[in-house]
């Protein structure tokens, strides 16, 4: 099945085939894990877009593109969806080398992209009509406001098809949110809105003023004011499950020639009981087993970075009432969850609204409060400026805690958290400070509440590769941690997860009979790295391997670089483990890092390599 055939189904055919792409992205995310609950809610939305518009010259853009496995199935991918999010196959997201006509996996951005695209086509004098599929909870995030006001303005040819479930990953937050899907949305609503309709139908060519005037009072009460104000065309509410009532709604939004927004409800999971209606459960998911729902991977015994941060603010907000804390829109994701509960007037989730976020918690710590502003390390790129002008530049006392630092896997290009050490260490009143094991996340953490000014620690998905095996130091600003010490003329120098890093080459090594190999050296901080510590590592080696989960650019082997340039100390030859200066696929994090060259065993020959030239 293509988007072309697909245009000559029935309305039977068409819903039997909506049946079968469900099965199909439920067998294949069962076994290679994904985003389920948002891809079944979205499956007639997709093939109601591929009925009405045309694939093939018309921009269709997914926000975020986590809900584009139908999109994919029905673009000549159907063969190869079994691939879905392995190493070297398709993409969980959307991606123009794969056909698509952008790349996403941020939320928030489909509109402004539509509005580009409607320049272009307005100055190329094209007919084509771009269309964007936007999830509700998408819309908690300014950016879709800037680009609709200029749409309500430009008033460009246009779709956008808004898909409301009541929920993004976690429980929907904003006024927004609600007035979306409140009782308006209802079907009794619905019901009343057509009666309405029909009954101005039916008035005599004499009332038309007053039948006007009832179509505007009636707009006050409806879902769509808000978008009309704006000065889109409204089309909704749409039961987004039902291809009797979308085509027909598509198609009178596409022949309007004018900006127009189709309101459709959709249940989330839907068509797999297991996934309706869930929240963030069944958002992203590892494989599972269909019959029963239940993972297939066993949890680790260890816990994640996430847990441990999530425990241990927990136990500075008891030991500090000042202690609060925001995330955007990932609650779960980051452990916030836990504290919102228990502390709901301390600790926010403020939706997909990082720039948000990041302020709100800047004008707190001016108040004498201490934010703890948990956002994803990729995430995090999006509220730059106000890291800088709304924290930096006062030395306010926030506390960044980046989640998912290094490679994260499956999720790619958009997601892999590995810029945030090389875009913060150019900010003045930051510093930057990692934990390398559970025992020194609750130190940095500790030491992250007492710092005043600006303080921003990382730390990786899943868990730490090290096992406490090494005593934990007390911590002083800018003092790194001599881990293993003896008279080699090598040194590894690991930042927060690179030490577990180092610390398995080593072991790699003395595997292969090469005892007492390298010093190993615990930076703890990149910003203000360790001088004294430095200065007299430099006297007694000649080769430091740099072990750092970020980008090679602006990273930690950068950092140090300049310091032995500041220094004079040029007999030292460095050598760095980071990412190079590429975007990383996706695939399991094991498989990248072996593509990169930076597992055990290939970092182990590579510093053998090294040594022997």
């Amino acid at each position: 099945m293509n988007c072309k055939d697909l245009k000559k189904l029935s309305l039977q055919e068409l819903e039997s085939l909506a049946k079968d792409l469900r099965n199909q992205i439920i067998t294949v995310v069962s076994k290679n894990g994904g985003h389920l609950s948002s891809n079944l809610g979205a499956v007639e939305l997709t093939i109601a877009m591929h009925s009405v518009f045309e694939c093939e010259k018309d921009p269709f853009i997914f926000d975020v593109s986590h809900q584009a496995y139908t999109h994919k199935l029905l673009t000549g991918r159907a063969e190869i969806f079994d691939s879905l999010r392995k190493f070297k196959g398709l993409s969980g997201y959307t991606k123009p080398n794969e056909g698509d006509y952008f790349v996403a996996g941020h939320s928030s951005t489909s509109i402004s992209l539509l509005v580009g695209a409607c320049k272009a086509i307005a100055l190329k004098k094209e007919q084509r009509m771009p269309v964007a599929l936007i999830g509700d909870g998408a819309m908690s995030a300014g950016m879709v406001y800037e680009a609709l006001n200029e749409l309500g303005e430009r008033k460009y040819p246009c779709v956008i098809i808004l898909n409301d479930n009541e929920m993004s990953i976690s429980k929907p937050i904003g006024a927004i949110s609600k007035y979306l899907s409140g009782a308006m949305a209802s079907s009794f609503y619905q019901k009343f809105k057509k009666r309405v309709e029909n009954f101005l139908e039916y008035l005599p060519p004499s009332a038309t003023y007053m039948a006007k005037r009832f179509e505007e009072s009636l707009k006050l009460i409806t879902p769509g004011i808000l978008f009309e104000e704006l000065g889109l065309e409204y089309i909704g509410v749409i039961n987004g499950h039902d291809l009797s009532e979308l085509i027909p709604a598509l198609k009178k939004a596409k022949a309007m020639q004018k900006p127009c927004l189709v309101h459709t409800q959709t249940i989330k999971g839907k068509g797999y009981a297991p996934a309706e209606g869930k929240l963030a459960s069944w958002h992203g998911v590892s494989a599972f087993d269909i019959a029963t729902g239940k993972a297939l991977k066993k949890p680790s015994s260890k816990p994640s970075a996430t847990e441990l941060f999530s425990q241990n603010l927990l136990n500075l907000a008891q030991k500090y009432e000042n202690v609060v804390g925001v995330t955007a829109a990932m609650p779960s994701g980051t452990g916030l969850d836990k504290l919102i509960e228990k502390y709901p007037t301390r600790f926010w989730d403020v939706a997909i609204a990082e720039q948000h976020a990041v302020t709100s918690m800047a004008a707190m710590a001016k108040e004498g409060f201490k934010p703890f502003i948990t956002i994803y390390s990729t995430f995090l790129q999006r509220a730059y400026d106000q890291v800088i002008h709304d924290c930096a530049i006062m030395n306010l006392s926030v506390v960044f805690a980046m989640d998912r630092a290094g490679i994260v896997g499956e999720d790619g290009e958009t997601h892999q958290g590995a810029f945030d050490v090389s875009f913060l260490s150019a900010v003045p009143n930051l510093t930057l400070l990692a934990p390398r094991d559970a025992a020194m996340m609750g130190v940095v953490m500790d030491f992250a509440y007492a710092h005043k000014g600006c303080i921003a620690f990382r730390y990786p998905r899943g868990s730490f590769i090290l096992d406490d095996e090494f005593s934990p130091c007390e911590l002083k600003l800018g003092k790194a941690q001599i881990l293993i010490e003896n008279s080699s003329e090598l040194a590894f120098l690991g930042y927060g997860q690179g030490v577990g890093t180092a610390k398995c080459v080593l072991d790699e090594l003395e595997t292969q009979g090469l005892k007492d190999y390298a010093n190993l050296v615990d930076l703890i901080f990149a910003k203000p790295l360790d001088k004294n510590l430095l200065k007299n590592l430099a006297s007694k080696t000649k080769f430091w391997f740099v072990f750092s989960q970020g980008a090679k650019i602006g990273g930690i082997g950068s950092l140090l670089s300049s310091f032995l340039q500041e220094e004079g100390l040029n007999h030292i030859r460095l050598v760095s483990f980071e990412y190079e200066d590429k975007f990383i696929e996706h695939g399991s994090t094991s498989e990248v890092e072996a593509s990169l060259g930076l597992g055990t065993k290939e970092l182990a020959e590579k510093i053998k390599h090294f040594c022997a030239r």
